[in-house]
């Protein structure tokens, strides 16, 4: 369903002569090409499933993130701009992110449920948010506020 998305978008930005949207969508059916690629390899003929898709682009969105950080360090504005105009375009093919109040309430949920009372516990914890809310929520920022309630 994503990979016919993103073809339909890029079709959509062609038509409308929208470069920036262009450029971005080729860069991701590039990297999302390459992934096939070593899915291949693996013996998977039929390439990478939905849900790695949306991993692989929201590994994008942080990759661009990053580098927002150090170019507003490094006060260059156009590039920062550039990378945000990428970021919106990547974010339209994720789901809907889960609030930090959602994420905060989902991650207690999750404690509780599993009974975890020590840092021990923190990787059924990250398992388990990972296998219920993959592609929904930061998992960078999930994982300090788990870390912060089994403390």
């Amino acid at each position: 369903m994503l990979r016919n998305d993103l073809n339909e978008a890029m079709k959509q930005a062609m038509k409308a002569k929208d470069q920036r949207s262009l450029a971005t969508i080729r860069l991701i059916l590039a990297a999302l090409k390459d992934r096939d690629i070593q899915a291949r390899g693996s013996g998977n003929s039929e390439g990478i499933v939905d849900a790695e898709i949306t991993e692989m682009l929201q590994k994008m969105v942080r990759q661009r993130r990053d580098a927002i950080e150090l170019y507003t360090q490094g006060g260059r504005q156009d590039l920062v701009d550039r990378e945000d105009a990428e970021i919106q375009v990547i974010q339209r093919f994720l789901p809907k992110q889960m609030s930090d109040e959602e994420a905060a309430r989902a991650i207690a949920e999750t404690i509780d449920e599993l009974e975890a009372a020590s840092i021990k516990d923190m990787g059924r914890v990250m398992a388990s948010l990972k296998e219920r809310y993959a592609g929904r929520m930061d998992f960078g920022k999930a994982s300090g506020l788990v870390k912060q309630r089994l403390v």
